[in-house]
């Protein structure tokens, strides 16, 4: 069974640090955040809504154009043609880019050795996980896939979509302290967005001020890079 697509954006300047890029939208995934801008990449689908085979093509004939080829979602550990994929955009000539939220730890173990670079998506400290992704016990196997993509090497940077009303400036600070004891050297922390958004609250809240810059100097203090991103 080939790769399920749920959509590709072609070309990409910021998906893969410093590469010009193409994403690959995995079909799929067991969370439901209520801040989630693809939603309709929840479900798994019977079908691809997009051939992977089609995909591929499309790639063939931008060799040369673009410099790799990025996995997102959806969350693409949840499809176990994803390795096959990867493999593929590789024998093409494209760096590998994978965007992951750690669900899967064992599929991302499988993968990691044919990954060039990784986002990792951290919601919370392991606390604060169901009440955003609206799945019991959801934190399970994140933290272990932390841990791999840490000892493997592979370049990456961990991030943190916040709300004001999913996450208190003090858990934002217990949670980057965290992630600092980990090893984690390169974070981000991405301010709510409001589109694709299906919980019209969220969308209604104001996130003016928030983070605070005390806790964002705060923050980057325990980071060798630190971003905000407030677009």
């Amino acid at each position: 069974m080939p790769l399920k697509v749920g959509g590709i954006t072609p070309f990409t300047a910021t998906d893969y640090p410093g590469k010009l890029a193409a994403v690959v939208f995995v079909q799929g995934c067991p969370w439901a955040c209520a801040y989630c801008h693809n939603p309709h990449l929840q479900p798994r689908t019977e079908d691809s809504p997009v051939a992977w085979a089609q995909v591929l093509a499309l790639f063939q004939r931008r060799v040369g154009l673009i410099d790799a080829v990025v996995f997102s979602g959806g969350e693409p550990t949840m499809d176990p043609a994803l390795a096959e994929a990867m493999r593929q955009v590789r024998t093409l000539g494209f760096c590998v880019g994978l965007h992951t939220a750690g669900m899967y730890p064992r599929r991302l173990q499988e993968v990691l050795p044919l990954v060039d670079w990784v986002g990792m998506d951290i919601k919370a400290t392991p606390q604060g996980y169901d009440a955003i992704t609206r799945v019991r016990d959801s934190a399970r196997g994140v933290w272990d896939s932390a841990a791999q993509v840490l000892a493997s090497g592979v370049a990456h940077e961990f991030r943190t979509t916040v709300h004001p009303a999913l996450q208190s400036e003090p858990d934002l600070l217990a949670l980057a302290q965290t992630l600092s004891a980990l090893g984690v050297r390169h974070y981000a922390l991405q301010v709510f967005r409001g589109t694709g958004c299906v919980d019209p609250a969220l969308g209604a809240a104001s996130t003016a001020g928030y983070p605070s810059a005390e806790l964002v100097e705060r923050v980057a203090a325990l980071f060798e890079t630190f971003t905000l991103r407030r677009d």
